[in-house]
């Protein structure tokens, strides 16, 4: 069906179409983002998802940036999280419990493994309800989601929300929010994998990242924290300046081992507040993109365990590498380590988070 224009903000386009059906027969529907320099996003109801965004080479060449899938079947699959809102809590809860209240909550896991992005129902799965929006001279969409108590084991009503604005500048902002009527835990991110050569077009190793961290998280095999904030000195985790991805793999670091060959690990981002905290540029093209958020840290994923099976949509297969999440969040299994900064949300209080990916050429 042909797409319907919804608002402008004179430089800015937001329009919506229904693009696939739920097994269930509810509509999947899919609104898109236009700035005049080229930069554009697809965002989808199911997962408030981002589904692709163009950013254009050093020549104006546009091109999608972000991996993702058509096919719903793929969307509720092995591509759940691709570009996704993960949550209730995005990143890991070992053992699948918490202690919170006086009562130690138990959330949906594997048989002996840990959560993973809210359980194996979470947010990334749900059909989120959406509107178009404008805040100044951004435009975009508003999606709410209700997830009610005990939803994947979590205790307390939530009502979360994800608002994608996009500049005309070419910078995507995505705010968070959330409430509850009793206290729970709450850690929501996006979680797109990106690739600055175009979606499916060869690996990231080749990209340059950096990332403002002086210390970062250590995992053990389940890729769980193992004690307190590990200085970056001397480490392939240390990307205070920016450093190619592929060569901090080839040093044998146990760590980049445990998680597959790659990233799979929070930094812990210096400063606070709204800040910009990591880069990622393409050398060939001359895409650059800086991440700017509100957070106290960032996963970063490589795609080290894609292997072929998922075929995106530039109709290429994804291998390891295929693309790198940059995940801004609180960190992983905080609800059972009261030294990380707390996620948990009480009655009467707002979880609000911000994150920008702004896009230039060089």
């Amino acid at each position: 069906m042909p797409r319907e224009a919804l608002t402008s903000t004179g430089e800015v386009t937001v329009s919506q179409n229904v693009t696939a059906t739920l097994p269930d027969g509810r509509p999947v529907t899919s609104w898109t983002l236009a700035a005049p320099r080229g930069v554009s996003a697809e965002v989808l109801g199911l997962g408030a998802r981002l589904q692709a965004l163009y950013a254009p080479d050093r020549d104006g060449v546009p091109a999608n940036v972000v991996l993702g899938c058509d096919g719903v079947e793929d969307l509720l699959g092995e591509a759940v999280y691709l570009g996704a809102t993960v949550g209730r809590y995005a990143n890991r809860i070992a053992g699948g419990e918490f202690p919170l209240g006086g009562a130690t909550h138990r959330v949906a896991a594997p048989p002996g493994g840990h959560a993973l992005h809210g359980g194996t129902d979470g947010f990334a799965s749900r059909l989120w309800d959406g509107v178009a929006v404008r805040e100044g001279r951004r435009a975009g969409v508003r999606l709410r989601l209700h997830s009610p108590d005990g939803d994947q084991g979590f205790p307390g009503a939530l009502t979360a929300e994800v608002t994608y604005l996009l500049d005309p500048a070419g910078e995507l902002w995505i705010g968070y929010r959330a409430t509850t009527d009793a206290p729970t835990v709450v850690n929501l991110t996006n979680h797109a994998y990106f690739n600055l050569a175009g979606e499916g077009d060869g690996t990231v190793l080749d990209h340059l990242l950096r990332v403002e961290a002086g210390g970062y998280l250590p995992v053990d095999p389940g890729l769980i924290p193992v004690g307190p904030v590990a200085p970056v000195d001397g480490t392939p985790f240390d990307l205070r300046e920016a450093r190619r991805i592929g060569n901090r793999f080839a040093e044998g670091n146990r760590q980049i081992l445990r998680a597959g060959t790659g990233f799979d690990h929070n930094w812990v981002l210096d400063g606070h507040g709204f800040r910009q905290v990591a880069a990622l540029s393409h050398p060939a093209s001359g895409r650059r993109l800086d991440c700017l958020t509100t957070e106290p840290g960032i996963q970063v994923y490589t795609g080290n365990h894609f292997d072929g099976t998922l075929i995106g949509r530039s109709g290429r297969p994804y291998g390891a590498y295929a693309g790198v999440a940059l995940e801004t969040q609180h960190f992983p299994d905080s609800p059972n380590r009261p030294e990380y900064p707390s996620t948990v949300l009480r009655p009467g209080e707002e979880f609000r988070s911000m994150t920008v990916y702004r896009f230039s050429a060089e």
